[in-house]
């Protein structure tokens, strides 16, 4: 799912500059230690495995002309190693029709990468915040349904009025207890970096520290980061690292510029990263080609640099 860094290991892996001005030069995520990881050649060897959003073919699989059987299937022609179910567009969450597809899974040998929902943390409203709760355990519960280990959650943006202290208290509770509850099932649940409060590193790795859970984790989301004078967007993925679990891939920032996606995954291979990099096909609206064409050429790139960089 991921691995973890000692810190002095972390530092010699991308510098101490990238972590200049950052929490995490304060202490290392020491709740994610385990005896796995703190075997030095283990952690030292990457583990990237090549999977595909279900986001990335949403508009087919919206208007019907994809399902999730067909999304599993596409992988097996794919060669990818896993899908990533993104629970907006699933038919009905009854559990005869989620083991149906963890059993087509497991007949065509697809892994789930995880789950993603859309449950926002940030609201001032407590009676909101219980019901957001509520939300991810029921996303937790299909996840592990489903027979995944991970579940995209987001913290949201910054309404009006709100300060930054305010928000970051609020996605901390939230956190907490939905970390609580998937630590029973042995589900992670990973923060995405989407949105107007997770858009730096900084802010990220204060939550995950303040969090304090083996089951909290950052959603390296790559593109959503805003580069700063004092650290660009590659230099705060390299901070996230040791928090990192299932990676969304895409080939352009925000602003349609296209990524070093080979720098990318030195970044995730010099880490010893063990986790998904999961296309998700999303080029700026008005750009890019359909679907049905442009994910495959994705997930070609992804499988090529998974293949150059990971020890598997």
């Amino acid at each position: 799912m991921q691995s973890t860094i000692a810190r002095r290991e972390f530092l010699k892996t991308i510098g101490a500059g990238a972590l200049a001005g950052t929490t995490l030069g304060r202490g290392a995520p020491l709740a994610h230690a385990t005896s796995a990881e703190l075997n030095p050649d283990l952690r030292k060897k990457p583990r990237l495995l090549a999977s595909c959003c279900a986001y990335s073919y949403r508009e087919l699989i919206a208007n019907g002309k994809m399902t999730y059987e067909d999304l599993i299937l596409k992988a097996v022609e794919l060669g990818l190693d896993a899908v990533d179910m993104t629970v907006y567009y699933l038919k009905s969450t009854d559990p005869k029709y989620l083991d149906s597809l963890r059993h087509l899974a497991y007949k065509n040998a697809v892994t789930f990468s995880g789950a993603a929902c859309g449950a926002t943390m940030v609201q001032a409203d407590e009676a909101k915040r219980e019901d957001v709760l509520r939300q991810i355990k029921n996303w937790v519960d299909v996840t592990d349904r489903l027979g995944a280990a991970h579940l995209r959650i987001f913290a949201g943006d910054l309404p009006p009025g709100v300060t930054m202290q305010q928000a970051l208290a609020w996605t901390v509770e939230t956190m907490k207890a939905a970390c609580d509850y998937s630590a029973e099932k042995g589900i992670m649940l990973g923060l995405e970096d989407h949105g107007k409060i997770t858009n730096s590193a900084d802010v990220c790795l204060e939550i995950m520290q303040r969090v304090n859970s083996p089951y909290a984790g950052i959603t390296l989301d790559i593109t959503h980061f805003i580069s700063t004078p004092a650290r660009d967007a590659y230099e705060q993925i390299a901070a996230c690292m040791p928090y990192a679990t299932v990676a969304h891939i895409r080939d352009q920032w925000d602003d349609g510029k296209l990524l070093d996606l080979d720098r990318v995954w030195r970044l995730f291979a010099e880490a010893g990263h063990k986790g998904f990099m999961s296309v998700e096909y999303s080029p700026p609206e008005g750009t890019g080609e359909p679907a049905i064409t442009g994910v495959p050429k994705l997930i070609a790139k992804v499988q090529d640099l998974c293949r150059k960089y990971s020890s598997v």
